[in-house]
């Protein structure tokens, strides 16, 4: 049977298939299921595997909508505790609501997180909060409510077990991530089983993550908020899909697909489904990754929270996921028109003076740092330095050498779980500074500029042994600006 018409199936040569692979990446590692994909690869030796040990979703096919082959598809990642079918009694809801929009005539591929305490009408429940639908009835159900929402056709829908995510995080070697802040519950002293979340403790800074803490600290949601949370995991899905290489992925691709098999539900089962796919992958493969900010308001009160839109921004968020944007950042003239441009001796709006604050927290680090320590002399007027000490520690990189590091961690004082930091470690090349997006020259220092869209995400200093960077918050709440004018600011302790 053709998959398109008028043509036979693709032949899949290695570099062919290294495309594909590429492709593949957009769809998975920006999702719960992101390492595990790797079922895209070696189509039809793979297909029959997969459809042996994965599982159907009942009764999806007539909620999602057929599109011809080549044209753009709109794919819903849900992630739960366990598959629905095993939660008869005791439903779950779902923990990751994300779609992930493929079309090769744009210049990006758009990735968006659905609020899960977002108010929405669910078909033949009412008004609900959005996970509730996956609660009520299951994908399906979840299919229609956000196809509803956003007005848009659904093409595909995968259904995650979240224990699968583990699994692959580790079969992979474990995710490098810049922790922003430390990340603690022993649920001490004991709280109702309606608000007992689960326990963690993550250190602040850059570190591996492996297996049990990488799945704790994507989903997290003790006091933080929806927002937070799915820029907490956006972001460490984007520091996982910059490490795992295609010798990676391909090395380990009988593993990954197994476990993405057992682990996940999905209507994406046939040969020609997976084909189809396979090609609008392979054409969009060259575009960069935007991820949609949802415009929603936190709403409601401490003992019933939700998340309102209205159709206003309902519409722009909807325009910008159809037709995403990417701003390529160089232009040092246009950053300046955008008010980035630091001028020494004053202080970027919202910024204060603040070298006593920074200097205690040199006086520290230095004790046990073993390497220059740089402190920032700024400060966010809204922010202060968090109770506890700066976190001095050693890391190693993928080949077992040790390197020393340190971290600050500086609460935004806004928004509910917003914390900015500086990090200093002597691993130079670390994977979070590989391919800055421009150099610039600030008040005579060199600095290394890392964007996420328009918005600086890192700046980075670079001494002779060491590396120095301030790290913005999760959502990118501080200014361009502002990262600037912090990043400037760094002096080195004692010297």
């Amino acid at each position: 049977m053709s998959v398109f018409e008028g043509e036979e199936p693709p032949r899949l040569g290695l570099q062919m298939a290294k495309r594909f692979a590429a492709g593949g990446l957009l769809i998975v590692l920006l999702t719960a299921i992101a390492v595990s994909s790797a079922l895209l690869l070696e189509v039809h030796q793979n297909v029959t595997v997969f459809a042996r040990e994965s599982t159907p979703i009942p009764g999806i096919d007539n909620v999602l909508d057929e599109v011809p082959a080549g044209d753009p598809q709109t794919i819903l990642l849900l992630g739960s505790d366990r598959r629905f079918a095993d939660g008869k009694d005791n439903p779950p809801r779902s923990d990751t609501i994300i779609v992930v929009r493929l079309d090769p005539d744009k210049n990006a591929t758009a990735i968006m997180s659905l609020p899960r305490d977002l108010k929405v009408e669910v078909p033949g429940a009412g008004t609900r909060k959005i996970n509730e639908a996956y609660h009520i009835g299951g994908p399906r159900l979840t299919v229609r409510t956000v196809r509803n929402l956003l007005d848009m056709p659904i093409s595909h829908v995968v259904n995650v077990n979240f224990g699968g995510f583990s699994r692959a995080v580790n079969r992979l070697g474990c995710v490098y991530a810049d922790i922003d802040r430390r990340y603690f519950n022993d649920n001490d002293p004991p709280v109702e089983s309606a608000t007992n979340y689960a326990t963690i403790d993550i250190a602040p800074g850059y570190q591996k993550l492996c297996g049990s803490d990488a799945l704790d600290y994507v989903r997290f949601r003790h006091l933080d908020t929806d927002f937070v949370r799915a820029a907490r995991q956006q972001e460490f899905l984007r520091q996982a899909k910059a490490q795992f290489g295609l010798g990676k992925l391909f090395a380990s691709r009988k593993q990954l697909l197994r476990i993405f098999a057992r682990y996940t539900q999905t209507d994406i089962r046939s040969t020609s489904a997976i084909l189809r796919l396979l090609k609008l992958a392979f054409e969009s493969a060259s575009h960069p990754i935007r991820q949609v900010r949802f415009r929603g308001d936190e709403a409601g009160d401490e003992a019933f929270s939700f998340v309102e839109v209205t159709d206003e921004n309902l519409r722009r968020t909807r325009e910008e996921f159809l037709d995403p944007k990417v701003t390529r950042e160089s232009s040092g003239k246009r950053q300046a028109r955008r008010g980035e441009a630091t001028r020494p001796g004053r202080l970027a709006k919202g910024m204060v003076a603040d070298r006593a604050g920074g200097m205690s927290r040199a006086t520290r680090v230095r004790k046990k740092a073993r390497f220059p320590v740089y402190y920032p002399r700024h400060r966010l007027a809204k922010g202060s330095y968090v109770d506890e000490p700066p976190r001095v520690y050693e890391l190693r990189d993928r080949g077992g050498a040790r390197h020393r590091a340190y971290r600050i961690v500086v609460d935004a004082g806004e928004d509910l779980g917003q914390y900015y930091g500086v990090q200093g470690t002597t691993w130079i090349d670390a994977p979070i500074l590989a391919g800055p997006s421009e150099t610039r020259v600030v008040d005579g220092r060199k600095l290394e500029l890392f964007y996420d869209g328009r918005r600086l995400r890192l700046v980075a200093l670079r001494t002779r042994s060491a590396v120095y960077w301030v790290a913005n918050t999760l959502s990118s709440t501080l200014s361009n600006a502002q990262m600037l004018d912090l990043a400037a600011s760094l002096r080195r302790a004692g010297g």
